[in-house]
């Protein structure tokens, strides 16, 4: 979630038991949603460890989208247990983490622990921008989840910034 216009950014952490397989995992912007949330399930069931972190809206505006996708990971992977020995990462090197790290371009896609990941990721932040949307109607949440639809910029600019908008990502809408 590092292009919505509102909502946390989520970040999440999978260690997976190479002898108990998941199939089906893939990137989870390449599923659908009722197989994300079948395999969430799935995965939850079967991980050895999942950590899940999450930076607020006013983290991102404060540091930034990069540095708040930085934090909510470091928070993800600090909730592993055991304490993995290598991190296979989504294309980036998180800074300020001691664990040896490889990143992998297009790696939710190629490694079923960071595939897991994103899953685990998506799906936390889709149903935190569906409860969001009971709270705060008017912005269509529970369907656009944060990204800026026609609904969205609508609900924006008649009800104006709500308490999870991004306000470094709304500038050109209010």
């Amino acid at each position: 979630g590092r292009g919505p216009l509102a909502g946390p950014v989520v970040a999440a952490a999978v260690i997976l038991d190479v002898n108990c397989p998941i199939l089906y995992v893939n990137d989870s912007k390449k599923l659908s949603e009722k197989k994300r949330e079948e395999l969430y399930d799935e995965i939850m069931e079967k991980a050895v460890s999942v950590g899940v972190g999450i930076a607020s809206p006013e983290t991102i505006d404060e540091i930034n989208i990069l540095q708040a996708t930085y934090e909510a990971m470091r928070e993800a992977v600090s909730k592993l247990e055991p304490v993995p020995q290598i991190l296979l990462n989504d294309a980036v090197t998180i800074p300020d983490v001691t664990i040896p790290q490889v990143p992998i371009i297009k790696g939710d896609a190629k490694s079923i622990s960071i595939g897991a990941a994103s899953i685990i990721a998506k799906v936390t932040r889709d149903r935190l921008m569906v409860e969001y949307d009971k709270v705060l109607p008017g912005y269509d949440f529970a369907s656009n989840k944060g990204y800026g639809t026609k609904k969205h910029i609508e609900g924006l600019k008649e009800l104006g910034p709500s308490p999870i908008h991004r306000m470094t990502f709304i500038k050109k809408y209010i």
